[in-house]
C-alpha cells in the first residue's frame, strides 16, 4: 500500500499558515514551519513495517495548491492523511472534495485536535472516510493501513469510520502505546531540512525536532483551561532519558545538528530531568549542540537550571499567559505573578534564555489588566530576565474548558461555529471594556517591546559573534512580520 502524509497547501491570501505541530493556529507573513513529529513517526513506523511512504508537506515545500493536487494525482496513494485544526478544518473539507475528485479511489483520514473534539462532525461534513481520534494517531494510522492491507485483523479504539452509509466508531481511544518502542524518527523520508531553518527556536542551524513525552504533566483539574492538546493527551507519557539522548548523539554524527527544540507540552522534570543532564555531560554533548523546550514556572530550582545550562540548555519556552492573577487563577495555570518573576530571574541567573508567550482578549480581562500584561513584558524584557516573547489573540477550541465555557456564558462575539474566523486574525470572545481593535492593539504593542531602545540597547550587548547576530537579525525580521500581520489584522 502507498500512504501519502499531507499538508495540503492552504490559498486564503493571509499568509503561510503556521499548522503542523501547533497548538494555536496562525497565519505568518513571514513563514515558520515547525517539524510535525507525530506524524513523522507516523510516517517512520509505516516505512519500517514495509509499506511505501509519501511525506507531502505542500505548506513547507511552498507548492501552489493546483501542483500539490497534481502531485497527489501522479502519486495515487491508497491513503492520504490530513492533520486538521479549527481555523482550516472547512477547507479541508473541501479539499477532501477535491482528493475524492481526482483520486475517488484513495481513502482519506483525518486526525488531530479538532476532530479528536469532534469526529462525528467532519464524519457527517466531508467525505472523509476515516477520523483519528487523541494524539497516538501514528499508531492508529498504522493500524488503520494494516487493517485496510489485511495485515490486521481488528481496529483500534479511537477510529471512526462509516460502514453502509453509517457513521461508526470503535470507541474511546487509549493512550496505551508504549512510546519507548518508536524508532527514531526517518528524517531523511520526512524531509527534516524544510524545517531547519525557517523557524525562531533556533539560534544556530541547522536545528530539529525531537518529542520526548506526550504531552504536558501539568494536569491539576484537566491542565490549562485554554490548551487544546489535553484533547489529544490526557495523559502525560515520557519516553526513557537514554533514548531522547541517544537520538541527539544520532543527530549530532549524522546530521551535523547544532540545535534542538523538544516540542513535548513541557519537559520531564525531576530525577528524569537530571538522569538526562547527567548524561549529555557525560557524553560531551553538551558542547555540540543547544538544547531548547517548553516548560513551566514553578517548577524548577535555581540549581536545576544551572544543572541544565552546564548540560547545553539554550532557551527555555515559559506560558506567561497574563499578568493578572485572576486570569491565571481562571486559566488553572497553577501559578502566581511572582512565580513567573522568580523564574525568569532564576533562569537568567543561570545564563539560560527564557521565552515567554502571553495572551490578549480573555473574556473576563479588562483594559487595565491586558495593560499590566503589557507593562510586564516590558519590564522583564527592558530587565533581561525575558530574552524574546511572542503575543497571541485568545482563541478557544472545541474540546478545550474554555471553549465550553464560552458557550455556557455567551462569550463569543462571532458564530462559535464560525471556525474560519478563529485564526487570530481577529478577536473571537467578547471582552467586558474593550473593543476588538483594542485588544488587537494592544498584542501588537506587546511584539513593539522588540524595539524599545532599552531591549535593543541590551540585545546588542549579548551579541558575541556573527552567529548570533544572524538570529538577532532573523529574530527582528519575524517581529516586524508579527507587527505586520497584526497592523494587517
Amino acid at each position: 500500500m502507498k500512504i501519502s502524509i499531507s499538508y495540503p497547501p492552504i490559498n486564503a491570501g493571509k499568509g503561510a499558515p503556521l499548522l503542523s505541530q501547533n497548538r494555536q493556529f496562525q497565519w505568518f507573513s513571514k513563514p515558520t514551519y515547525i517539524y510535525p513529529m507525530v506524524p513523522a513517526y507516523a510516517a517512520t513506523l509505516l516505512k519500517n513495517t514495509g509499506y511505501e511512504v509519501i511525506w507531502d508537506d505542500g505548506i513547507a515545500e511552498e507548492k501552489s495548491y493546483s501542483r500539490w493536487l497534481g502531485d497527489l494525482e501522479r502519486n495515487g496513494p491508497d491513503v492520504v492523511m490530513i492533520e486538521t485544526k479549527t481555523p482550516i478544518v472547512k477547507k479541508h473539507w473541501g479539499i477532501i472534495e477535491d482528493i475524492k475528485r481526482k483520486c475517488p479511489e484513495t481513502e482519506v483520514v483525518m486526525a488531530g485536535d479538532h476532530v479528536t473534539a469532534l469526529p462525528r462532525e467532519s464524519m457527517e461534513y466531508s467525505k472523509v472516510d476515516y477520523v483519528l481520534t487523541g494524539g497516538d494517531y501514528d499508531f492508529l494510522l498504522l493500524n488503520l493501513v494494516g487493517y485496510l492491507a489485511g495485515d490486521t485483523q481488528t481496529l483500534e479504539p479511537g477510529i471512526w469510520y462509516r460502514e453502509n452509509r453509517q457513521i461508526k466508531s470503535t470507541g474511546k481511544f487509549q493512550l496505551d502505546h508504549d512510546l519507548d518502542s518508536l524508532p527514531f524518527v526517518n528524517r531523511d523520508l520526512t524531509k527534516w531540512w524544510l524545517y531547519s531553518e525557517k523557524t525562531g527556536n533556533f539560534k544556530a542551524t541547522p536545528g530539529t525536532y525531537t518529542m520526548v513525552g506526550r504531552d504536558c504533566w501539568w494536569r491539576k483539574n484537566g491542565g490549562c483551561s485554554f490548551c487544546s492538546w489535553p484533547t489529544l493527551y490526557p495523559l502525560y507519557r515520557v519516553r526513557k532519558p537514554e533514548l531522547l539522548v541517544d537520538e541527539i548523539g544520532m543527530l549530532i554524527e549524522k546530521y551535523r545538528i547544532k540545535e534542538i527544540f523538544d516540542d513535548t507540552g513541557t519537559f520531564p522534570v525531576g530525577q528524569w530531568l537530571k538522569k538526562f543532564c547527567r548524561m549529555m555531560i557525560e557524553r560531551g554533548y553538551n558542547e555540540e549542540v543547544c538544547f531548547s523546550c517548553n516548560m513551566r514556572f514553578k517548577a524548577l530550582t535555581l540549581g536545576d537550571y544551572r544543572l541544565m545550562k552546564k548540560a547545553g540548555f539554550r532557551m527555555l519556552l515559559f506560558g506567561l499567559e497574563s499578568a493578572s492573577q485572576k486570569t491565571l487563577n481562571l486559566l488553572n495555570k497553577g501559578l502566581t505573578v511572582k512565580d513567573i518573576v522568580d523564574g525568569c530571574i532564576m533562569a537568567r541567573e543561570a545564563c539560560l534564555e527564557p521565552h515567554i508567550t502571553i495572551m490578549v482578549g480573555y473574556p473576563w480581562e479588562t483594559k487595565d489588566d491586558a495593560l499590566s500584561t503589557l507593562r510586564l513584558a516590558r519590564v522583564l524584557m527592558s530587565k533581561g530576565w525575558a530574552v524574546t516573547l511572542q503575543s497571541t489573540i485568545v482563541t478557544p477550541y472545541p474540546g478545550t474548558k474554555l471553549y465550553d465555557e464560552a458557550l455556557e456564558n455567551d462569550w463569543f462575539r462571532v458564530d462559535p461555529k464560525d471556525y474560519d474566523r478563529f485564526d487570530m486574525t481577529e478577536t473571537v470572545l467578547k471582552t467586558p471594556d474593550m473593543e476588538p481593535e483594542e485588544v488587537m492593539r494592544i498584542c501588537d504593542e506587546i511584539y513593539k517591546v522588540f524595539l524599545s531602545p532599552k531591549y535593543v540597547f541590551r540585545n546588542l550587548l549579548r551579541v558575541r559573534s556573527l552567529r548570533e547576530m544572524r538570529y538577532s537579525v532573523r529574530g527582528l525580521v519575524k517581529v516586524l512580520g508579527h507587527i505586520k500581520d497584526f497592523a494587517r489584522s
